[in-house]
C-alpha cells in the first residue's frame, strides 16, 4: 500500500508502510540531542512527532511546553498518546517545570480530556491534578469540563431510541472522563452548578456516570439527599463506592 510523500510533515508519514517501518526502527536506535528532539515534535512527520515525543525528558521554558502541548490534540492518535505519557513523566519527575504549563494548557487539557483514547483521557486528567495547585489553571480547566458536561447532557437528553447506540456512547464517554475530572476539582465548582449537575447524571441509565456521581457526592459530602439515593442505587457499582469508603473507615 502505498502512502502519499512527506510534503506536509505534519500530516504525512514516509512513502510507504515499509519505508515507515524501516525509517521510524532507524529512528529508535538513533540519538538525538534535545534540540533535534524539539525540532521534531514542532516540525516532523507523523512517526517523527512520536518517537520525539517519548524521548523528549524534560522542558526548559514556557515555549517548549507550548511546542509539546500543541501535539496533545488535533494530531494523529499515536503522537497524542505519546504526548500525553510524555506530558505525565515530565511533570512528576521535574514538578519544577510545572509552571511553565500553567497560562496555555487549560483549554488543551480540556479538550485532551475528552479525547476518544481511553489512555489519553486518563493521563490527561492525571496531568490536570498535577497542576491543580495553580487557581487560574483550575479554574479555566474545569471551567471547560463544565460546558462539556453541560453539551454531553444536553445531548443525551435529546436522544430518541433511533439513535444510533455509538452516537449515544460517544456523549456518555464524553460525560465519563469530565466526571472523572471533577472527583479532583469539585472544589473548583459553584456548589448549586455541582449539585445541579449530580441531580442530572444520577438519573442517567449508564450505571457507570452514575457510579462516577457517587464519587464526586462523596468526596464533596455536600448533598445528603444526592448520596442517600445513590447508597440505594440499583446497581452495585454504584452502591460499592460508598461500601469501600465505609470499609476504610
Amino acid at each position: 500500500m502505498v502512502m502519499k510523500s512527506v510534503n506536509n510533515l505534519n500530516n504525512c508519514f514516509y512513502e510507504s508502510l515499509d519505508t515507515n517501518f524501516e525509517k521510524a526502527y532507524s529512528m529508535s536506535e538513533q540519538n538525538y540531542s534535545h534540540h533535534e528532539i524539539v525540532d521534531m515534535l514542532k516540525n516532523g512527520n507523523i512517526t517523527q512527532k512520536q518517537i520525539a515525543a517519548l524521548r523528549l525528558d524534560c522542558v526548559y521554558d514556557e515555549n517548549e511546553a507550548n511546542i509539546i502541548l500543541s501535539n496533545l490534540t488535533g494530531c494523529d492518535g499515536k503522537i497524542r498518546e505519546a504526548v500525553a505519557y510524555t506530558i505525565n513523566k515530565i511533570l512528576i519527575d521535574h514538578p519544577d517545570v510545572k509552571t511553565f504549563f500553567y497560562k496555555s494548557a487549560a483549554e488543551i487539557f480540556a479538550a485532551s480530556t475528552i479525547d476518544i483514547n481511553a489512555n489519553i483521557c486518563r493521563y490527561t486528567v492525571d496531568n490536570a491534578v498535577l497542576l491543580m495547585d495553580c487557581d487560574d489553571f483550575s479554574n479555566k480547566y474545569i471551567s471547560q469540563i463544565i460546558k462539556y458536561i453541560e453539551e454531553s447532557l444536553s445531548q443525551i437528553d435529546k436522544f430518541i431510541f433511533k439513535d444510533k447506540k455509538y452516537v449515544i456512547n460517544k456523549q456518555i464517554f464524553k460525560l465519563y472522563w469530565c466526571l472523572e475530572s471533577l472527583i479532583y476539582f469539585y472544589k473548583f465548582v459553584d456548589s448549586d452548578v455541582l449539585k445541579t449537575i449530580l441531580e442530572r447524571v444520577i438519573t442517567q441509565k449508564e450505571y457507570t456516570v452514575r457510579e462516577k456521581a457517587a464519587e464526586i457526592a462523596l468526596k464533596s459530602n455536600c448533598y445528603p439527599e444526592i448520596i442517600k439515593l445513590l447508597e440505594n442505587d440499583e446497581n452495585y457499582y454504584v452502591r460499592a463506592v460508598f461500601k469501600r469508603q465505609t470499609d476504610q473507615d
